[in-house]
């Protein structure tokens, strides 16, 4: 089944490390589909989870974009969470079912701070530490540093899903 086949309003949301261990992981309602791709939505309030470990809490409303065939996923934070909008760099997701989807996450972070106009890229350190310890082939760190370059420029140019549409998807939640 794939994400075309909505047969769940829930998503259990995988996200995990390239040796296949969990890492963040939640539970998402399904909001819909445009031509960026599947969005899934939070209420304020929320949980998710590191792991296996307790739950963390999420005060704010979210609602996250899970592109086709790109190497990202994208959270967009409703206020007063000062992080408006935050893109893991991601191996394409997959859906092994319309209530699942999953990604390995690759470290490499933008991110742009509510009222700025500049998106950041952190986790620099983390991505040429997990380089070596899981032994990224080449292909997945071209794949990654690819992605966090195109979405540099389109966060900081607010264009394709960065142009505000997530307003209308983050009403969905409120």
């Amino acid at each position: 089944m794939s994400e075309h086949e909505p047969s769940s309003p829930f998503v259990q949301v995988n996200y995990r490390k390239y040796d296949g261990s969990l890492h963040w992981n939640l539970r998402m309602r399904r909001l819909g589909e445009d031509e960026h791709g599947v969005w899934l939505g939070l209420p304020a309030s929320s949980v998710m989870r590191k792991g296996h470990d307790h739950e963390v809490p999420i005060a704010e409303a979210h609602v996250v974009l899970f592109p086709r065939d790109a190497w990202w996923t994208a959270s967009f934070n409703a206020p007063p969470r000062s992080t408006e909008i935050y893109c893991d760099i991601t191996t394409p997701p997959l859906w092994p079912s319309s209530a699942e989807v999953t990604m390995v996450d690759l470290d490499l972070d933008v991110l742009r701070k509510r009222g700025s106009a500049t998106p950041l890229l952190v986790d620099e350190d983390e991505f040429a530490e997990h380089q070596a310890h899981y032994g990224y082939p080449a292909d997945v760190i071209r794949s990654a540093e690819e992605s966090a370059r195109w979405l540099m420029h389109a966060v900081a140019e607010r264009t394709g899903p960065f142009d505000g549409r997530h307003l209308g998807w983050l009403a969905m939640v409120g």
